[in-house]
C-alpha cells in the first residue's frame, strides 16, 4: 500500500459523516452501496500504487485521481444522502446550479493551468491537498442540483449537457496540444511507459472519454425521463394522432367510404 492523507484522514472522515447522517434516519440499501463505494473509490486512489504513479510519474494517473474527487466520488456520496437531510440543505447558496457549476468548471480549469499544477505537485503536503480538497467540494456542489434539486427533468437534463460541453474542451485541449505543458512530468524519471507528450496525450483522451460517459450518459437518462413525462402529461402525442381526430367525438368520425357522395 501506498497511503496518503486521503487515503488514512479523507475517506475515514467521509465515512463517519456518512454514519452520521444516517443514524436518525431509515437506511437504504442503494444509499448505503453508493456510500461505500464513493468512500471506497478515494481510498482505493490514494492507498494503491496509483498515488506514487500520480504524484511522481505520470499525468494519466493524476488525472484519474482527480476525476475520481471530482466526478466520480461526489456523485456517489450524493447519492448516499437521506432525503431528509438534503431537504435541510436546499436553500444552501453553492447547491444552485447557476453557482455550482460554474464554481466546478472554475475549480477544474484553473488547477489545470501549468503552473498550479506544478506548485502543487511539488508541495505534496500542502498545497496537492487543497487541491484535492476542492475538487471533492465543488464535485458534491455540482451533482447536488442533480440528484436533490427540485428542478424538471427537462431542467436537469440541459444542466448536464451544459456541464459536459463545457468541461469536454480541456481534455481534448491536452490531447491535441502538440507539447507537454507540464514540467514536473516532463522531467519525471520514468523507466517504463509513455514519454511525456505521450503521456499527456492519453491524459487528456481518457478525460474526455470518462466526461463524454458520465456527464452525457446522465444527460440521454434526464432527457428521456423528460420526453416521458410529456408524453404522460399529453404535452407530447403519440406519432399518427392528429389533434383533430383527438377532439372529435367517437359518434361523428366518418365511416369508410361515407366522404363518397350518394345519388
Amino acid at each position: 500500500m501506498h497511503p496518503s492523507a486521503e487515503a488514512i484522514a479523507l475517506a475515514p472522515a467521509l465515512a463517519i459523516g456518512l454514519a452520521l447522517a444516517y443514524r436518525s434516519t431509515l437506511l437504504s440499501r442503494p444509499r448505503l452501496a453508493a456510500g461505500v463505494l464513493g468512500v471506497g473509490l478515494v481510498f482505493a486512489a490514494f492507498s494503491t500504487g496509483l498515488q506514487p504513479l500520480a504524484t511522481h510519474t505520470f499525468l494519466w494517473a493524476h488525472l484519474l485521481q482527480n476525476v475520481v474527487l471530482a466526478e466520480w466520488a461526489p456523485l456517489l456520496l450524493v447519492l448516499a444522502i437521506p432525503s431528509e437531510l438534503a431537504d435541510r440543505a436546499a436553500g444552501f447558496p453553492l447547491f444552485r446550479p447557476l453557482v455550482a457549476l460554474p464554481l466546478w468548471l472554475a475549480a477544474y480549469y484553473t488547477w489545470h493551468l501549468p503552473w498550479i499544477y506544478d506548485a502543487a505537485l511539488r508541495h505534496p503536503h500542502s498545497l496537492l491537498h487543497v487541491e484535492h480538497l476542492t475538487y471533492l467540494a465543488v464535485g458534491v456542489c455540482v451533482w447536488w442540483p442533480v440528484v436533490h434539486g427540485k428542478s424538471s427533468a427537462g431542467a436537469k437534463a440541459a444542466y448536464l449537457f451544459a456541464a459536459f460541453v463545457l468541461a469536454s474542451p480541456l481534455g481534448l485541449l491536452l490531447a491535441l496540444i502538440p507539447r507537454a505543458i507540464y514540467p514536473f512530468y516532463v522531467h519525471a524519471p520514468r523507466t517504463w511507459g509513455p514519454g511525456p507528450l505521450a503521456d499527456q496525450q492519453i491524459a487528456g483522451v481518457t478525460m474526455a472519454a470518462e466526461e463524454a460517459a458520465v456527464f452525457f450518459g446522465a444527460f440521454a437518462a434526464y432527457l428521456l425521463r423528460f420526453l416521458a413525462d410529456e408524453q404522460a402529461s399529453g404535452q407530447i402525442r403519440p406519432s399518427g394522432t392528429t389533434p383533430a381526430a383527438r377532439a372529435r367525438p367517437a359518434g361523428l368520425r366518418a365511416a369508410p367510404g361515407s366522404a363518397r357522395s350518394r345519388h
